[in-house]
């Protein structure tokens, strides 16, 4: 059939209507132009009112975006449901990775990025709320890297302005010990192993805390600092039958990964309780070492306050209390004795207290080593030095007058 009109091409007036696929389309004879679409459904805001649109305004050029938001939508969803958390946290979530999926930063992402974009938005979701969950449990639901994670996570918080505010040690705890065998009493694990979870999480924080006001804490990783605090207060409860239980068992047999840094944490906290444990009188009278003190980590932190203002001094403070110079030390300062503790130090960040070798420079040579620094400059040289034009002019004026 003829339609009136021209080709917005060729100008030819040879325009016949074709129904393509029950669409009609006005198209030229002679160069075959589409001069206007059919119109076939509707678009997202007009399907309740069915007005028809033409086919590129239509939702199906949408269908492989919405797709991928369908898909996405539905990862988040069922994150939420594993993890079990409210209502509301999956609405913030699916709106969140609805954002991030309209960002043109996020549209060139691998496919491996996108899968992780949605739990990064439950991620934040739940830092927002002080929800205790922690990067490495999402990773260990999604099986992703940590690293890989970290990176999306920075995008997404970078991109959409997002404020996340930094997890509590005191929530990290508690969620760090939520998965402790030692705590669901396996069959697999001897008796004198198991502890009740809420003193588990108490004494440990109390360590924790001991921690944070000792410099322990300041500037690194948490979770060797709560494994360490974890393990001296599951001794601390029951020192007698667990003393000899070594800090890799008790990772084994509370299932859980051990931290590198966390040997390091552990003895870094003895030295503090080894150091408190020589202000008490009645602890003065015992040669403490490094397993003993675990005995007396109860009565240590119910003192921890009066302790540690004895024990160490500020920095700049001068030390008091010491020996008098006619008699000898007492016994908890003689030499070797595995409980020398009584002399005040400043409390100072680890860092400092034992700062790490430098490494070494190479020997200078002949002609560095005579070099002084005291060689007269000429004159030619001295101009290498002058930024400004008035230094100059000042220069050559000095040089006039002598």
């Amino acid at each position: 059939m003829a339609a009136r009109g021209r080709c917005p091409e060729c100008g030819s007036e040879a325009l016949v209507e074709d129904s393509h696929y029950a669409q009609q389309q006005l198209v030229c004879a002679s160069c075959g132009c589409v001069v206007s679409e059919g119109l076939l459904t509707t678009t997202y805001t007009e399907e309740e009112q069915l007005r028809e649109v033409a086919y590129s305004q239509s939702t199906g050029q949408k269908e492989q975006l919405s797709r991928c938001l369908q898909r996405g939508i539905r990862r988040v969803q069922d994150l939420c449901k594993v993890l079990q958390l409210p209502g509301a946290f999956e609405e913030t979530s699916v709106s969140y990775f609805q954002r991030a999926l309209q960002h043109p930063r996020f549209h060139l992402l691998s496919l491996e990025k996108k899968e992780l974009l949605g739990g990064c938005c439950v991620f934040v979701t739940c830092r927002q709320h002080n929800w205790p969950l922690t990067m490495g449990t999402i990773c260990s639901l999604l099986y992703a890297k940590q690293e890989l994670f970290a990176g999306v996570f920075l995008s997404l918080q970078k991109e959409l302005g997002l404020s996340v505010p930094a997890l509590s040690l005191a929530d990290l705890v508690k969620t760090h010990l939520n998965g402790f065998r030692l705590c669901q009493r396996p069959a697999d694990v001897p008796a004198p192993f198991v502890e009740d979870k809420e003193q588990l999480v108490t004494r440990t924080l109390q360590l924790v805390e001991l921690a944070g006001e000792t410099w322990l804490v300041t500037g690194r990783h948490p979770l060797p600092i709560v494994t360490a605090a974890a393990f001296l207060a599951w001794q601390s409860l029951r020192p007698c039958p667990r003393l000899s239980c070594s800090l890799a068992r008790f990772c084994q047999l509370a299932d859980l990964d051990l931290p590198p840094p966390a040997r390091l944490r552990l003895s870094e906290l003895l030295d503090v309780l080894l150091r408190m444990a020589s202000q008490l009188a009645w602890l003065r009278v015992f040669r403490l070492d490094k397993k003993s003190v675990v005995k007396h980590v109860g009565d240590l932190l119910q003192h921890r306050i009066f302790l540690l203002r004895n024990a160490f001094c500020q920095e700049g403070e001068e030390e008091r209390g010491e020996a008098d110079p006619g008699q000898g030390p007492p016994p908890a300062q003689q030499k070797g004795h595995p409980s020398e503790r009584s002399g005040r130090r400043p409390l100072l960040p680890p860092c400092l207290l034992k700062p790490r070798k430098r490494l070494r420079t190479a020997a200078p040579s002949a002609w560095e080593a005579a070099v002084t620094g005291d060689e007269p400059i000429s004159d030619g040289e001295i101009e290498q030095y002058l930024r400004s034009p008035e230094e100059i002019r000042a220069f050559r004026r000095a040089k006039a007058w002598q």
